[in-house]
């Protein structure tokens, strides 16, 4: 716009029929109309769409009054930004932008009309102000819904949601699974929940695909955290169990309920990586000192932290063994069950009794999933024993059936009665079978 027109746009107003050479009337469907009282060189200048109708050009330039006066049919929703633009023609250039605006929903409201009306100068405006400025997300939602039909115009507002190369994905990834496995002692312990969280987010599969597919390399470098967590998780096992240490054991205590709640973070992480097998073999190992160091806890809310994170681990550890995504011999199998039926089971009755004696403490309140999952996993994994073992537990289970509650071991009880009692007859049939060996079969005494 060249000084003439800046100077007699800044002695203008809308609404000014002394001065006023063409009326915008906005009509909406419901009625609603509205004259506003404007000048033509203003809107000529300012949009291409007013240029186009006050033109010689237009079809009904030679009516009567047609160049007088524009018609322009909006929403109701819509009405009261196409009237801000209006004021804002007659300032675009003499204001600078900046103090234009003061929330994201006027300004989205005014490009849409600034968009329908091709006004070039408003248009940047709005876009500057959107790009820059944080969004809601509701805002966020309606922007996305508006801009990208708009054109290349407006695709820097868009820049902060476009999808990033897998590069950098993959860079943010080891950069914050390094800050989710940081040792317990750092001093940015607690930007870990959040990375924890993030990490598990980038992995899951819902309504989108996963953020990062990880490949040998990610998973190399998760093995490396895993390796680092269970080094420290066995050095505090040590510790704890060393009587030379008893004057901080509190500490040490309170230290090991931290890495069992990373542990069992970092299971969600293996299992969404089908890399379970070193943190469960690591486990299995750890297994009789995990225990010793709950019986030699003194204090009371020591045994329950520590039990609770222990309950949330092994969980995990026996999904990982009830679905064979870890393969173990079967004397793992079978040690897994006789140290772990027992702490689960005295776990669940001590947590049960504390509750029911009006003990309100958020750390009792452990999901049912995980001890359904418990009990569902110590079924599946005592049937793959061989049937005489099943039968020992199976027995010590119903001598003491009038103070055992869990887990309920009714499932493997049925079944092992079915295969027990059918074993002769189906395996003598075996050798009947054309595509078999001559080797009888002798079922476990």
């Amino acid at each position: 716009m060249d000084d003439s027109s800046n100077k007699a746009g800044s002695c203008c107003q809308v609404g000014d029929r002394s001065t006023s050479d063409v009326v915008v009337r906005l009509r909406t469907k419901d009625g609603r109309d509205e004259w506003l009282y404007c000048h033509s060189h203003i809107l000529t200048e300012q949009s291409k769409y007013f240029a186009d109708r006050l033109s010689e050009k237009w079809p009904t330039c030679q009516i009567l009054d047609s160049r007088n006066c524009v018609e322009v049919f909006c929403l109701e929703s819509t009405f009261d930004y196409h009237v801000n633009l209006l004021r804002l023609l007659y300032v675009i250039t003499d204001i600078p932008t900046d103090d234009l605006w003061n929330d994201v929903r006027t300004v989205l409201g005014i490009l849409r009309v600034a968009f329908d009306l091709e006004c070039k100068n408003i248009i940047s405006a709005c876009v500057n102000y959107l790009e820059a400025v944080p969004w809601e997300e509701d805002e966020e939602e309606e922007i996305l819904k508006v801009i990208p039909h708009m054109g290349s115009e407006v695709e820097p507002i868009l820049a902060r949601l476009q999808p990033v190369n897998s590069s950098l994905i993959r860079q943010i990834f080891l950069s914050a699974l390094r800050v989710a496995t940081l040792s317990p002692f750092s001093n940015i312990n607690d930007l870990k929940p959040s990375a924890q969280e993030q990490l598990e987010y980038m992995l899951v599969e819902d309504d989108d695909a996963p953020l990062l597919m990880a490949d040998a390399e990610i998973k190399l470098e998760v093995n490396e955290c895993v390796k680092s967590l269970l080094k420290t998780f066995n050095s505090l096992l040590e510790i704890v169990l060393d009587p030379v240490h008893s004057d901080g054991k509190e500490r040490n205590m309170q230290v090991l309920v931290f890495c069992l709640t990373d542990l069992a973070w970092m299971c969600r992480i293996l299992k969404r990586l089908e890399t379970m097998k070193e943190l469960v073999s690591n486990w299995i190992d750890a297994s009789n000192k995990i225990v010793k160091v709950v019986e030699q806890a003194s204090v009371a809310s020591e045994i329950i932290d520590t039990r609770v994170g222990i309950v949330e681990v092994l969980a995990k550890v026996l999904e990982a063994i009830k679905h064979g995504s870890v393969i173990l011999p079967t004397s793992k199998r079978l040690h897994m069950v006789k140290v772990w039926l027992p702490f689960v089971r005295t776990t669940k009755s001590l947590i049960d009794s504390l509750a029911n004696n009006g003990a309100d403490d958020p750390k009792l309140k452990i999901d049912s999933d995980v001890w359904e999952l418990l009990e569902s996993a110590f079924v599946s994994i005592i049937l793959a024993l061989p049937s005489g073992e099943q039968a020992e537990i199976i027995t010590e289970w119903l001598q003491n059936q009038h103070v055992i509650r869990y887990p309920d071991l009714t499932e493997a009880f049925e079944v092992w009665c079915y295969r027990s009692k059918v074993a002769k007859r189906r395996l003598s049939l075996v050798g009947d079978n054309p595509g078999t060996t001559g080797t009888s079969f002798q079922p476990s005494a």
